[in-house]
This record gives structure tokens, C-alpha cells and sequence, in this order.
């Protein structure tokens, strides 16, 4: 063997260790992140978000031709205090809904979880929405741009809305 070759397969042999301790290493690194509780708040976040988003369109959303289909989405959307105020409310709205004429399709352009306690099950979420409001008699529609922070727990049914303030826009 030549003097160059004695020296370069003991380093072969080294690097191949090496690489095989390294993908040993992160293997069990990417097992134990997936198998990790925060792992699991992530994914929690994620649902909060996905969820939280959909409720906060789904309430500022309501077709005055079928209220009562708008006011059950918002029935399903919300627990809690903002469930028993809707609820309370429902007669009220649904005459508002029909006089109005004005049907309001909500999209939900950016939306961030403030906070999350997975252990009692509340959430918090922030969200700009806009709102399309749509007159009945061929009027053009206008877009309505709102900021709204909501609170969120865990029911037996999924995460549903438990508040649902709105953020005022500072006037500088």
C-alpha cells in the first residue's frame, strides 16, 4: 500500500463513525421533539389559529335572507358568556338582520395566538378583519376593516369562542 492510502483509510473509517453517531444523534433529537410536549402546544396553536380565524369570520358573517342559518353559525362558533349574550340576543338580532338588507361576508387577512394555556384550556387571538357588506337593493358593496381580540376555551366539541372585543384603531 502506498503511504497516502494508509493514511486515508483510517480517516474514512473516522468520518464514516462519525456521520453514523451524527445521524444516530439527530434521529433520536427529531423523536424526541415529536414525542415532546411543546410539540403538541404547537400543534395546539396551530388549531387555535386555524379555528379561532374561522369563528371570528363566521360572526361577523350573516346572509339577511336566511338569518336564522347565520345566527345558528354563530351559536356553534361561541361558548360560554358570548353564547349565553348571542342567545339572549338572538330575536333582537335576526329583526336588525332582516331589516337591515345587507348581507356581510367576513375574511379574516391576518390573525396571531397572543397566548395559550393548554393545561386550563383558554386561548387568546387577535385577528384584522375585513367585511364586505352587500345591500340588497344593487347598492355597491363597502369594505369594513376591524381588529378584534378573542378569547377561546376548549369544549368537549373543539375550541369555541368565548369573547370577542373589538381593538379600537388609534386615531394619530
Amino acid at each position: 500500500m502506498r503511504p497516502t492510502a494508509q493514511v486515508l483509510r483510517p480517516a474514512a473509517r473516522v468520518l464514516l463513525a462519525l456521520a453514523v453517531v451524527f445521524l444516530g444523534w439527530a434521529g433520536w433529537s427529531l423523536w424526541q421533539a415529536y414525542r415532546s410536549p411543546l410539540g403538541d402546544l404547537g400543534k395546539d396553536r396551530d388549531t387555535v389559529l386555524r379555528v379561532g380565524s374561522a369563528q371570528v369570520a363566521a360572526l361577523n358573517s350573516m346572509d339577511w335572507t336566511r338569518p336564522d342559518d347565520g345566527l345558528k353559525r354563530w351559536q356553534d362558533a361561541s361558548t360560554g358568556p358570548l353564547r349565553d349574550q348571542l342567545q339572549r340576543e338572538a330575536a333582537a338580532d335576526r329583526q336588525k338582520i332582516v331589516q337591515g338588507r345587507t348581507a356581510a361576508a367576513a375574511s379574516v387577512d391576518a390573525a396571531a395566538v397572543t397566548s395559550l394555556d393548554d393545561r386550563s384550556g383558554v386561548a387568546r387571538l387577535v385577528a384584522a378583519v375585513r367585511i364586505t357588506l352587500t345591500p340588497s337593493g344593487g347598492g355597491a358593496p363597502t369594505v369594513q376593516r376591524k381588529r378584534y381580540e378573542a378569547g377561546l376555551a376548549r369544549t368537549p366539541a373543539g375550541w369555541r369562542l368565548q369573547s370577542l372585543t373589538v381593538i379600537p384603531v388609534s386615531a394619530r
